[in-house]
């Protein structure tokens, strides 16, 4: 299966802040949207960066409340893993779990074209493998 194909189902729709957006902001995009992060960007197809809730919490245990006024850019991933829509579900979970990452942008052609997440991505390995299963019981039952 392709990332593509997650897509397809969950849609193409990315909630993006702007790098000087406050964490206060932030906080309200993930609450709003019910989501885990967010990717940062000016013009909402370019990529500056990428935070997550797991992002704000560290920042406020080592700076306290003060962080919640201060700009994305701060507390910002900036080296961000991105895949193609064409991106087999298999590699990338793989890639995902390695390298511990929970939300990857999708990009083509140099733009944001989705994002998926880990639950994304391991929902779609167990479709997979339910419909291959009934697959097989089919086959036994003839």
């Amino acid at each position: 299966m392709l990332i593509g194909t997650i897509l397809q189902g969950k849609g193409s729709h990315v909630a993006t802040v702007r790098p000087d957006a406050t964490v206060n902001e932030l906080l309200n995009v993930l609450a709003d949207n019910n989501i885990g992060a967010v990717v940062v960007s000016e013009d909402g197809s370019s990529i500056a960066g990428i935070v997550s809730e797991r992002d704000v919490v560290r920042r406020l245990h080592d700076r306290g409340a003060e962080v919640l006024n201060a700009p994305v850019s701060t507390i910002m991933t900036t080296e961000v893993r991105t895949c193609p829509p064409d991106a087999n579900v298999d590699h990338l979970r793989q890639a995902m779990t390695t390298h511990r990452i929970r939300h990857v942008p999708v990009v083509a052609d140099g733009r944001l074209v989705g994002i998926v997440s880990i639950g994304d991505v391991v929902k779609s390995s167990i479709e997979i493998l339910e419909t291959e299963k009934a697959s097989l019981v089919d086959y036994l039952h003839r």
